[in-house]
């Protein structure tokens, strides 16, 4: 009972229960594909498991198991959220109470419906979940609400307002109400589902110059969801790692205005050719905010680690071992860094040089350079993810190097 009421009611214990869920949908799924179809690995899966692949019904499987692992990876951001954002204790327990019912109820039937007989009731359940985790995300929004005098700044280090509302606050609440209405975008075009509306992936259609309001709008709708859930995990590594002072009052600014305006871009592709426009200028400000947590988080390192490892005056190189001392402090502003030179930026320059450049190139090609650009993006919050866990669950020594660094460097190789 005791290790029930740790892995259901505790913070480390939900966020292990979802990453274990995830690795364990990951490694067996992660067979269906790539090199493991010529290996033959795909056909020992399929039938150990007995799964039920129709080969024209690929595109609805990949989108339920897309959706069934972002409902974790969600979860993941309101436990941290529900655990470093103050907010009354009953809250925090009926929110993490019904986003773990909903995502697990969206994956075992979502999953189960798509690799395992078309059985409708679990897709009714699949959105019974769906629809729980969504409620959750709106008790969050209450919770959260930066209009409370009960949670105005004290300490002046921190960005805030004049009246002393609290920036950070304000900026996870705006992402929280941007991504419910963007899950109703999503929900909407997916009420459309076999009514005029065909099962597509999205790279499906890079070449097609007529594409639906429909299809426009499940096109913003994954971009906008996975835009906000690394603006969530930027914005959770600041407060874990104690970010303010001048930078943070920089950032919050930032943050709070660029993710407005790349979520009204997003939400506008629908009806105008210039939503890109209002995408690319909140891209900058979000990705400017990120950088003055880069920095910030990279100075404070080299303090503190300078002091444990007894440097009075650090040289470069010393400051440079400081900064290094700690992978598991250090990796997630590096994945930041990293991530904008390998997805964000070049993400940016694609669609500027889209018509230049890219589609000049085989369809083939672009869509695996896509593909790519979204699957690096996932992967590196998911790093991000691991490495705040293994901080608060106490890893320590040898082990946090070790962990740390094998994150890092196999994550960045990969």
């Amino acid at each position: 009972m005791n290790r029930f009421n740790y892995l259901f009611t505790s913070t480390k214990g939900l966020i292990l229960v979802a990453i274990a869920l995830v690795a364990i949908v990951t490694g067996i799924f992660n067979t269906l594909s790539g090199p493991m179809v010529e290996w033959g690995i795909r056909d020992f899966t399929v039938d150990w498991l007995g799964m039920d692949l129709n080969p024209a019904e690929r595109a609805g499987r990949i989108i339920m198991l897309y959706h069934s692992i972002a409902m974790a990876i969600v979860a993941i951001e309101v436990y941290m959220m529900t655990s470093i954002v103050p907010m009354r204790k009953h809250e925090q327990k009926n929110i993490n109470m019904l986003v773990t019912v909903g995502y697990i109820t969206a994956m075992v039937f979502g999953l189960g419906f798509a690799y395992w007989g078309h059985n409708f009731t679990f897709h009714g359940l699949f959105l019974v979940g769906q629809s729980l985790v969504f409620f959750a995300g709106v008790m969050l929004a209450f919770a959260l609400n930066p209009w409370k005098k009960e949670y105005y700044v004290t300490d002046k280090d921190f960005a805030h307002f004049k009246s002393g509302m609290d920036m950070e606050r304000l900026a996870f609440f705006i992402m929280t109400v941007a991504m419910l209405i963007s899950a109703g975008f999503g929900a909407v075009t997916g009420s459309f589902w076999a009514n005029g509306h065909d099962t597509f992936l999205a790279e499906d259609l890079i070449r097609d110059p007529h594409k639906t309001a429909l299809q426009k709008a499940i096109v913003g709708h994954l971009h906008i969801m996975l835009t906000l859930v690394a603006v969530a995990i930027t914005l959770i590594v600041g407060r874990w790692l104690q970010f303010k002072g001048v930078f943070h009052k920089i950032a919050m600014p930032l943050m709070i205005i660029g993710t407005i305006v790349i979520a009204g871009g997003v939400w506008s592709v629908v009806w105008t050719h210039h939503a890109h426009t209002f995408i690319y200028v909140g891209s900058v400000g979000v990705m400017l905010s990120a950088l003055m947590l880069v920095i910030f988080s990279w100075k404070k390192l080299i303090n503190d680690n300078s002091k444990e490892l007894g440097y009075e005056k650090p040289n470069i190189f010393q400051k440079f071992k400081a900064l290094l001392h700690d992978p598991i402090k250090f990796g997630p502003t590096w994945q930041m860094v990293f991530m904008n030179f390998t997805v964000s930026g070049v993400g940016i320059f694609m669609a500027v040089k889209l018509d230049q450049i890219f589609r000049v190139w085989p369809a083939r090609e672009e869509r695996i350079t896509l593909t790519g650009h979204w699957h690096i993006l996932a992967a590196i919050i998911a790093t991000i993810i691991l490495m705040y866990y293994a901080d608060i669950a106490g890893l320590k020594g040898k082990a946090r190097k070790w962990f740390g660094w094998i994150m890092i460097i196999g994550s960045d190789i990969a």
